[in-house]
């Protein structure tokens, strides 16, 4: 047995209080010019020099037409960065000043009053300098001179004696899908991305807090706060935790201290769907002789994590435990929310942490080619009990492993290791995305020639950055109870046969494979961390791709430049033609590519869900955009639920009805993801889709707690008489608090005898609307400038649906199947 166990007490967001004496650099009046211009313009920090161009009218927005290709000279240039701020003599009568950078992308040097304080390359570290020998009282200038990622990574390339795929970005640490990526633009940025401020202290301070959990029980929660403290005079200090005094003693320099902590009566953090996601507020001060010298606040969860891998005789078992129960894993991937991250607010990340929550996920992976994100966004996942799985940030390519690389990669795990530890949320550390399979499975080594010594070389650069530096690192700065890693995702490449067996499993057999969405039904491992199919975006957000009025056709050069990937367009054409009748007009074709990825997603979420316990997490591929696209999302890019999000949320209900079709009969399955048994009235029936029952059957279940199981198998023989292409099979559960219904077709979408529906949408009040329909209307489009509690869904007749809305609408537009049909395929 194999079984990595991870009992957190984590904590959200470290608040600094006015005490601290920090001052924020952010909001002066900054100025950049390209390095060999005199001109100085206007800039925001944080912000990015795409931004600042933007806002000084020196390039159009890369997101509308095609200006994406006129902004790539940008990539290529040096930029300058200064402020001018003045300090103040009392300022500078604190002991010590430092100066922080939160973020800077990435070459730079930092000068102060011309003095050159730091040089830094990487975008994920936090960079700090001691500055108050440098300060004068006045007016004091800051600059930061970035020089090009791109020719910076060329060069650093040179120094390796092969080809490295995806040169020059492998050799920069900075985010990878700037680069581009077959849903995102190539926009590589410059620029300070996160805030700047200067840190005033005196004696000492906290550098770090970290939590560990050493016990937990119903009366008790034993844990032990470890804290760094830099002080500058030795003596007793006191620490205060919730207002509990604790003496300290501490050196001059740094100290690590451990002080326990108990909460009584616990209240466990609960991942969402299993209860409250309870938080706890806690405050820690540092004093000396009653004055406050540092001050914390957080909140935080309490709950355990484990990492279960046990050899079984298919393989070996890969599931979360949390709280000491198994929990099947229902979620999605994450990409940068924009190809510009400082611009993502706050009231996005909630947004979609909320959407996500809404559609019953209780985990999100943080894809390894993006950013670490910011803690607004971990701060969400704490409150909405969403569970994080932690990519570093290495994707799909080669890496080098030169001493100074790793020195590099080794602070970034720690600033980053040291700002999230402590949020419950997070349950797992991934070293990369796809680079063990990129190494094994994509012929790089072949592609460029490679000498035997060159892929040794290549293996052993690999195992020293993934199996030594980042989980040795992690050793070093997690309490021992956190540390759950795993070095590669996927363990194993899709085309091996163990990759359904054990680890996790990027599925990809669909879409890159082109393979039938019914193989999904074949494909299915211990955990799927992978695997998707494209739609496009919403009307609202395909209209944006334009500066202009929209000229809406699949010809149109803008429509198909964001289109990211190569051969994008003849996939969904051809998995299209499989399914649907494939629309002229591009409002229907819109739509249909919607219900496609929609259908192909819900055949492999619910493939897996049956699977459970052999199967015991789904993660799709993905859940967000980063610019106006065609991609894998399920939400684009201005927030729209695709008709793939709608989808998900009835896909990943706690209690779930699925129904699969085998050679000889139709098997009904009842899954129950809650931790408590349901007694259940069962109803399944055959309905024509004038609403008729043709043949039907009840019974009473009771569904056990945290499990699946198949409950009826109807032999195909059952149905022989009735003409399948314009009958559903209808299944109902429910016990007064829960309903739940399934309808299963029997016929691809394009082969159904559908008549037109005639439907009926009804104003119950300004935030209501109540749709009914005479014959079955068959994935019900609802169109309007608002967000619908349900779309895209399918309306029997004699039923009815009441459907809220985040704000009124005079007029509701409705769509359905039936008016994609040609005419020679309707129904009259």
């Amino acid at each position: 047995m194999n079984k990595t166990i991870l009992f957190a007490f984590l904590f959200v967001q470290n608040i600094t209080f006015a005490q601290s004496l920090e001052r924020s650099l952010s909001s002066e009046s900054w100025q950049f010019k390209h390095s060999k211009e005199n001109k100085w313009l206007s800039a925001k920090v944080p912000g990015t020099v795409h931004l600042d161009l933007m806002n000084n009218n020196i390039i159009q927005d890369p997101f509308k037409d095609e200006n994406e290709k006129k902004a790539q000279w940008i990539e290529n240039e040096d930029w300058d960065y200064q402020v001018s701020f003045s300090i103040s003599s009392k300022e500078l009568k604190n002991d010590h000043v430092n100066l922080v950078f939160n973020g800077l992308d990435t070459f730079s040097e930092i000068y102060l009053n011309g003095k050159l304080l730091r040089k830094t390359d990487n975008m994920f570290r936090k960079w700090e300098v001691p500055v108050k020998q440098y300060l004068r009282p006045g007016d004091n200038l800051l600059q930061i001179k970035f020089k090009s990622a791109v020719n910076t990574g060329k060069e650093l390339a040179k120094k390796v004696p092969f080809t490295m795929p995806e040169s020059p970005r492998s050799f920069v640490r900075k985010a990878q899908y700037q680069f581009g990526w077959d849903w995102g633009p190539r926009l590589v940025t410059a620029g300070i991305w996160k805030d700047v401020k200067l840190e005033f202290w005196n004696r000492a301070k906290f550098e770090n807090i970290k939590i560990e959990q050493k016990s937990i029980s119903d009366k008790n929660a034993d844990l032990n706060i470890h804290t760094s403290i830099l002080a500058d005079k030795e003596g007793k200090y006191t620490v205060v935790i919730n207002n509990k005094s604790n003496t300290v003693q501490l050196k001059k320099g740094h100290n690590k201290i451990s002080i326990p902590f108990a909460i009584q009566n616990p209240k466990l953090w609960q991942p969402n769907g299993w209860g409250e996601a309870h938080l706890y507020d806690m405050r820690f001060s540092l004093k000396k002789d009653s004055q406050t010298l540092s001050d914390e606040a957080m909140k935080i969860g309490l709950r355990t994590v484990e990492l279960v891998q046990e050899k079984d005789e298919k393989g070996k078992s890969f599931y979360f435990k949390v709280n000491g129960n198994p929990l099947y894993i229902k979620g999605t991937n994450w990409i940068p929310a924009d190809s510009f991250s400082p611009r993502i607010t706050k009231e996005k990340y909630q947004k979609l942490i909320k959407d996500s929550k809404e559609a019953n996920m209780n985990m999100i992976r943080i894809w390894g080619g993006g950013i670490y994100e910011d803690d607004e966004f971990y701060k969400a996942c704490d409150e909405n009990g969403i569970l994080v799985w932690q990519d570093f940030m290495f994707a799909g390519s080669f890496y080098p492993a030169d001493e100074a690389f790793l020195n590099n990669v080794k602070e970034e795990v720690k600033d980053q290791v040291n700002r999230l530890q402590n949020h419950p949320s997070i349950a797992l550390w991934c070293g990369n995305n796809e680079i063990d399979e990129a190494i094994v499975n994509w012929g790089y080594q072949k592609q460029f020639k490679y000498s035997k010594n060159d892929s040794i070389q290549v293996w052993k650069d690999y195992k020293k950055l993934f199996h030594d530096v980042i989980p040795n690192t992690l050793k070093e700065n997690l309490t021992a109870d956190k540390n759950i890693y795993w070095p590669s995702s996927p363990s194993i490449g899709w085309g091996h046969k163990e990759s359904l067996t054990e680890g996790d499993s990027h599925y990809w057999g669909v879409w890159w494979g082109e393979q039938p969405f019914e193989i999904y039904n074949e494909k299915v491992g211990r955990f799927m961390s992978e695997y998707g199919f494209q739609g496009m975006p919403t009307l609202e957000t395909t209209q944006s791709m334009f500066s202009g009025i929209p000229d809406l056709n699949l010809q149109n050069l803008t429509i198909k430049a964001h289109e990211k990937h190569g051969k994008g367009w003849e996939i969904i054409n051809e998995y299209m033609k499989r399914d649907y009748q494939i629309p002229a007009d591009f409002v229907k074709y819109n739509y249909v590519s919607q219900l496609l990825q929609a259908r192909g997603m819900q055949i492999a979420i619910e493939a897996h869900r049956r699977a459970r316990p052999y199967n015991m997490g789904t993660l799709y591929w993905q859940l967000n955009d980063c610019w106006p696209v065609v991609s894998w999302s399920s939400i684009d890019y201005l927030g729209n639920w695709k008709a793939f999000h709608y989808q998900a949320k009835r896909s990943f209900q706690p209690v779930l009805i699925s129904v699969s079709e085998t050679s000889g009969a139709y098997e009904v399955y009842y899954i129950n993801d809650l931790l408590n048994n349901i007694k259940i009235n069962s109803k399944v029936e055959l309905v024509d889709f004038e609403g008729r029952v043709l043949w039907s059957v009840v019974a009473t279940e009771s569904l056990l707690a945290n499990s699946g199981k198949k409950y009826l198998e109807i032999k195909k023989e059952t149905f022989s008489k009735f003409d399948l292409s314009k009958a559903v099979l209808k299944v109902t559960v429910g016990n007064g608090s829960l309903q739940s219904e399934k309808l299963f077709f029997f016929s691809k979408p394009k082969d159904l005898k559908l008549s037109k529906p005639n439907i009926r949408i009804k104003k119950i009040s300004q935030a209501e609307i109540e749709i009914s329909t005479d014959v079955l209307a068959k994935d019900v489009y609802l169109i309007g400038d608002t967000h619908f509690s349900d779309n895209f869904f399918d309306l029997l007749p004699n039923t009815s649906k009441k459907i809220s809305l985040s704000k009124p609408l005079e007029k509701v537009e409705v769509m359905s199947l039936w008016d994609t049909y040609s005419l020679k395929n309707r129904i009259k």
